[in-house]
């Protein structure tokens, strides 16, 4: 656990629950916080011993509903809305901004003519920053940072459909998945090539009926983590890029009364999916929690540190686990070597935090897990899965796979000549 100083550029205020959104590296982190004179920009830096916060207040408030995005640089990208008070946004403003001194510095960027902007996560350059537009029938994609945006926001791909939110497949931020849904049509996630003028194939489609959505995607194992009602309800599962493998839906995952949204995985697990773990966030009716998990593993929860920003933090390459908390901390644990206190094994006979019914009562409630700040706390996990279920070997046409093939054009803030890979339907992939 590490408590830090906070530096303020001027003002500063009482802190809200705004999104905290990491660089690519994990170097820097920003999310809107809610001041006395009005909401403004909060930029955490990580990558020393101690993380501390500067606040970068603008010229005005920010608005309610601006969007934030931390660079590997330090800059923060915000996407400001406009428009009448009275009226929807018509506009977004883009601007970076910085520390100078005592002073916010403002880079303007530009303007995109759209009242609705979704910010994707930032891109694998850690210099690059990309956003999602409606536009008509389709969705456009707009590069607003990096190579190639001097004379201002440029767009790269235009998708069908409505694109709700995607995920990086490659560290070379040529692939994303997107999440479409199109009309009446079953929500699918496709992967959209920005190397290639935006084209774009099937990545996810277990049946024709299902709604299967990409939540969390790993560019260096190939790890996805997939939502799909294929198996009867709505459920987690997860897949391989590239295998022929099928989804699995472990019952590991699968907690009623508990939704499990993943925010983070452990980079550097080259070409070994089942290494990479995965934290979560834990909702049920006991409070908001932490859960950890691997491929094969039981799901592991954890009591989040006082003050966490619930769904925030960040996986190292050594499983490092790190949870923002207010006002300016980091708790740190290793949820894979750490064994579950004693304490924790005889509170309860195996009900993970939130459950109701099974063989005996949960741990205590969210409020008294966060009672104090300190290292992360195990608490029982649950019984141990009972296998993949029983969709695993039905769903053999459930992930798309790559062909691994040269790149035929350089993406966004790539060069040119730089090796990558497509996706193609998995039946259509070169059998080994």
């Amino acid at each position: 656990m590490t408590v830090c100083a906070i530096e303020t550029a001027t003002g500063g205020g009482t802190r809200g629950h705004g999104g905290w959104s990491p660089a690519a590296d994990g170097s820097y982190a920003a999310r809107l916080v809610a001041g006395t004179a009005g909401p403004y920009v909060e930029r955490w830096t990580l990558s020393g011993p101690e993380p501390y916060v500067v606040a970068l207040p603008a010229a005005r408030p920010e608005p309610a509903d601006c969007q934030v995005l931390a660079l590997a640089d330090g800059r923060v990208l915000v996407a400001r809305p406009e428009g009448a008070a009275s009226t929807t946004p018509t506009a977004h403003r883009l601007a970076l901004l910085y520390p100078t001194g005592p002073e916010t510095g403002e880079l303007p960027l530009g303007t995109v003519q759209s009242g609705t902007v979704t910010l994707l996560p930032a891109a694998p350059d850690g210099r690059s920053a990309l956003l999602m537009t409606p536009n008509g029938r389709a969705t456009r994609v707009w590069q607003v940072t990096g190579p190639g945006t001097e004379g201002g926001p440029r767009p790269v791909a235009d998708v069908p459909g409505t694109c709700v939110s995607g995920h990086w497949l490659d560290r070379e931020g040529r692939l994303l998945a997107l999440n479409r849904r199109s009309g009446e049509t079953p929500a699918k996630a496709v992967a959209v090539d920005l190397a290639r003028g935006g084209t774009t194939s099937p990545l996810l489609q277990i049946t024709e009926e299902s709604q299967d959505e990409v939540v969390l995607a790993d560019a260096d194992s190939g790890l996805l983590l997939v939502r799909s009602d294929a198996p009867g309800e709505t459920r987690l599962g997860w897949g391989v890029l590239g295998s022929h493998r099928p989804v699995r839906f472990p019952e590991a995952l699968h907690m009623p009364e508990v939704r499990l949204e993943p925010f983070a995985v452990q980079p550097g697990q080259a070409l070994v999916p089942e290494d990479a773990a995965v934290a979560l966030r834990a909702d049920g009716p006991n409070g908001t929690w932490v859960a950890w998990w691997r491929p094969g593993t039981r799901l592991r929860h954890l009591a989040a540190p006082r003050g966490w920003l619930p769904g925030a933090g960040l996986l190292g390459a050594t499983g490092e686990l790190r949870l923002p908390y207010e006002p300016c901390g980091l708790a740190r644990a290793h949820p894979a070597v750490e064994p579950p206190p004693t304490a924790a094994r005889t509170a309860a006979t195996g009900a993970p935090p939130g459950a109701r019914g099974g063989s005996g009562a949960a741990p205590a409630t969210a409020a008294r897990r966060e009672a104090e700040p300190g290292p992360l706390a195990t608490a029982p996990s649950p019984p141990r899965p009972r296998g993949d279920g029983p969709h695993a070997d039905a769903l053999d046409e459930a992930l798309h796979t790559l062909d691994r093939t040269a790149a035929e054009g350089p993406s966004p803030g790539a060069e040119a000549g730089t090796g990558s890979s497509r996706p193609v339907p998995l039946q259509q992939a070169p059998l080994p």
